[in-house]
């Protein structure tokens, strides 16, 4: 299945990079950090899991280690490929429709902040479709600094470099957020658009989406649990 770039996203460097930008070989490198800790805690054991925009498995193997059985979703081929020991399916999030329910339904990387308000509403509607009636949704959206502390950068005790470059506004809300990965042995960069959202306009999203905050998780409130309204 070939997918088309998606507007205002570019990524550049060796290897395969996908509609959004993203370089398969970075997320290869990239350690995960204490997402899996937070989902696990939110979730109960040995849930069934539908991760959206899963990636080359960074959550997914840790999640797989807990005890959690993952149905792991990625618009990329290329990523899916690094994935090992969940059900894999290629697809936009936003066009998913399994006719199945799920215990949780993770939504991270601030995929709700995507900068089209109609990819926002498809994504969350994903989220409601698969969501068992007593199950919840787990969202990561981002921190209130992520727009004005830039530029930033994260020097790795392994070697390599993330630097947060820009945040630029392109209008109607929209920011265009250039990032750049630094390794001994090569570089990669990617440029994707985002619209903040403050807590408000984020709860007012889930809200129009059928979906309500039931929790913030950690005390930054980038991690979200949502369940169905009524």
């Amino acid at each position: 299945m070939s997918i088309q770039t998606r507007e205002g996203f570019q990524g550049t460097g060796p290897g395969a990079i996908t509609p959004d930008g993203c370089a398969v070989e970075v997320y290869t490198r990239l350690p995960v950090g204490d997402e899996p800790e937070v989902i696990a805690a939110a979730a109960p054991a040995g849930a069934s899991i539908l991760e959206l925009g899963s990636g080359v498995g960074r959550m997914t193997h840790p999640l797989i280690e807990r005890g959690f059985t993952v149905t792991a979703v990625d618009e990329s081929a290329e990523m899916l490929e690094r994935v090992r020991g969940a059900r894999t399916i290629c697809s936009p999030i936003e066009e998913l429709d399994l006719g199945e329910k799920f215990d949780v339904v993770l939504l991270a990387s601030f995929l709700v902040h995507t900068g089209d308000p109609e990819v926002r509403r498809g994504l969350l509607a994903t989220c409601l479709r698969h969501v068992a009636d007593d199950g919840i949704v787990l969202i990561q959206r981002e921190g209130e600094n992520y727009h004005t502390d830039v530029p930033r950068e994260r020097v790795d005790a392994r070697g390599f470099t993330v630097r947060i470059a820009s945040s630029e506004p392109v209008g109607d809300g929209v920011r265009s957020v250039r990032a750049e990965y630094h390794f001994p042995d090569g570089e990669w960069t990617q440029t994707f658009r985002v619209r903040p959202m403050t807590k408000e306009q984020f709860e007012e999203a889930l809200e129009e989406s059928g979906l309500k905050v039931d929790r913030y998780l950690t005390e930054d409130r980038t991690w979200v649990r949502a369940v169905p309204v009524g």
